[in-house]
């Protein structure tokens, strides 16, 4: 079946493939253009909500085998082994960590090394070579206006504007070979870590599942493995919070305390408002949790977990406001205002007002700023803009967390409104709803925070699931047993469709390859260079080249922003001994080009 559908979505690509001579072979250039846009970004979820409806009838359809009144044994509890398995709680979660690890390293060969593509990343791979070379900051370049780029600062330092944990975390990547390690053993870690929290709130073999789950989903083949975003760290920020409650109320043991407070740590330090809003409704649990009456004594708690948390949190909010002094100048403002004040007009959260138009050096980042960001954030000055966005964002949110796979399970949603033991859970999940709504923009992995949330509510929908009966027959048990069965196939499939070259996913998984191949050439190349890049008259402002080293002139590459030959100049006698080139980014196959030999003599 795999193999049929890569071979009938084969026959579309190459329908709409241009031909040698640069014409498509059997339509017109626009048309084939707006049927791979419109089909690409929704062909895996078609295709798993056809294996979810194909699993769906099989099970129906074979429900007269089943007697009335059978038993049918507990799902993935078949294979009493992964029953047994899931008992040893410390093997469980170590063996989630290292599966997670090894099945991605085995996957290199074919899903190859994530390169970065958007501007996020390449900001984050700053602070990572920043903090790989003992520095919390850089120096402002004397010529620093033609390296302006995205979510970075350019004063009083040089740096990203992102908080640090993502790019310390990249930084020990780098320095044990590719910042990408980092978030390979993060993403690891966060899976394991997945499977720790479940085990606080359900049954082992439960908990082994939803982390089962999370690794298929999120933990092998999405962006959240495959690239630089700050996605898995915040994730780990949450779980280890979430996972430390319970512990808490149970035990009052100092090592859940230590864990929870690394936890908000972490989210204070990757992302600090939905960390924030993830955790007002734990600290109000543990709020009345200390104040009522218990069988630990006060004292016990006051010592093992009240403490710690105020030293850990105390020490955190210290470090942060060494750091933002050292990177702004102001212990008290972050490098993410200095950033948004100095280039962005649109506003954070929906009802504030944009800010004054600053001044702009370059036009790609006037486009972004302006005619992509604040045109984009206006949309929510109307009741009915509001309300599409909104639509945009519960779509989005579906597609990357639920899709047709998981939807099946949250039929059962309204049955968790039964569960005593998820009313805490409901009510953390209808403050992040809030959080979300608020917001300008959301992300997948803006959310990430709450990732241990989504598996937990998830889980419990599974459990009741399988409860299900049609005509007294249970048939909920098959239906729960599909769940990862489609979640595997659907990574066989992708996993077959770049081995068999079927492009069913978009290229910028894949990282801006083409800048990456004039980067190989240039590391190939004897000497140091500096790339004076321009664009064409349609360039996207979410793809651009122009980021650097920390250290810039040390560099062996120097990437520059083309502002004419007159202003050109400065850059060219400044970096008299390097090689200098041009590059039109925008072109279809983007070629380096020696700057014209009168020009850069002058």
């Amino acid at each position: 079946m795999i193999h049929t559908l890569l071979a009938a979505w084969q026959a579309i690509v190459v329908f709409s493939t241009p031909s040698t001579n640069g014409n498509f072979q059997a339509m017109p250039h626009s048309l084939s253009d707006r049927i791979f846009l419109v089909l690409a970004p929704w062909l895996l979820v078609v295709l798993e909500a056809l294996l979810v409806i194909a699993a769906v009838a099989l099970t129906f359809l074979s429900q007269r085998a089943i007697k009335p009144g059978s038993k049918v044994p507990v799902f993935l509890s078949l294979d009493s082994a992964f029953s047994r398995f899931a008992r040893r709680r410390t093997l469980a979660v170590v063996a989630v960590g290292v599966g997670t690890l090894v099945l991605r390293i085995a996957l290199i060969p074919l899903w190859g090394v994530p390169q970065p593509m958007w501007h996020d990343e390449f900001s984050f791979l700053l602070a990572a070579d920043t903090f790989a070379h003992g520095r919390l900051t850089n120096p402002t370049h004397p010529l620093w206006v033609h390296f302006e780029s995205f979510h970075i600062i350019q004063h009083p330092t040089y740096m990203s504007m992102y908080p640090p944990a993502q790019g310390l975390m990249l930084a020990a990547g780098q320095l044990l070979g590719h910042p990408w390690i980092g978030q390979l053993l993060t993403t690891a870690l966060m899976c394991a870590a997945l499977c720790w929290m479940l085990q606080a709130w359900v049954p082992p073999v439960w908990a082994l599942l939803g982390a089962c789950l999370a690794m298929l989903q999120v933990g092998l083949l999405s962006y959240w493995m495959n690239s630089y975003f700050g996605t898995s760290l915040p994730a780990l920020g949450g779980v280890l919070v979430l996972g430390a409650l319970p512990r808490l109320h149970r035990y009052a043991r100092l090592r859940d305390a230590l864990l929870m407070g690394v936890g908000v740590a972490i989210l204070a330090n990757t992302r600090p408002f939905e960390g924030f809003v993830f955790s007002l409704p734990i600290a109000a649990a543990m709020l009345v949790w200390v104040m009522r009456p218990r069988r630990i004594p006060v004292a016990t708690v006051l010592l093992r977990v009240v403490l710690p948390l105020i030293l850990i949190l105390g020490a955190t909010g210290t470090a942060m406001g060494y750091y933002f002094w050292r990177v702004t100048g102001n212990a008290f403002v972050m490098p993410y205002q200095v950033n948004r004040e100095t280039y962005a007009m649109a506003p954070y959260f929906v009802w504030q007002s944009p800010r004054p138009e600053p001044v702009y050096h370059h036009a790609e980042m006037k486009d972004f700023y302006i005619n992509w960001e604040l045109r984009d954030s206006l949309k929510n000055g109307t009741s009915l803009g509001f309300l599409r966005r909104l639509r945009h964002k519960f779509r989005m949110l579906w597609t990357f967390y639920i899709g047709p796979v998981f939807t099946l399970p949250f039929l059962a949603f309204p049955l968790l409104f039964r569960d005593r033991k998820m009313r805490f859970p409901l009510l953390l999940a209808a403050v992040m709803a809030v959080g979300v709504i608020i917001e300008t923009w959301t992300l997948a992995h803006y959310l990430a925070p709450a990732i241990g949330l989504f598996y937990l509510l998830l889980v419990q929908c599974i459990r009741h699931l399988r409860l299900f009966q049609w005509r007294n027959r249970p048939i909920g048990h098959a239906l729960a047993r599909a769940i990862p069965l489609v979640c595997i196939a659907m990574v066989a499939l992708r996993l077959a469709a770049v081995a068999t070259g079927t492009q069913i996913e978009a290229e910028w998984q894949r990282g801006n390859l083409k800048r990456n191949a004039i980067v190989q050439e240039l590391r190939n190349m004897p000497g140091e260079h500096l790339v004076i890049v321009h664009y064409g008259p349609r360039h996207s402002p979410h793809i651009d080249w122009i980021f650097n080293r920390a250290d810039i002139d040390a560099a062996k590459v120097v990437w520059a922003r083309d502002m004419g030959d007159l202003k050109n100049q400065e850059l060219l006698l400044y970096f008299k001994d390097r090689q200098k080139w041009q590059v039109n980014a925008d072109d279809s196959s983007p070629k380096l080009d020696p700057y014209p030999a009168g020009l850069a003599a002058n």
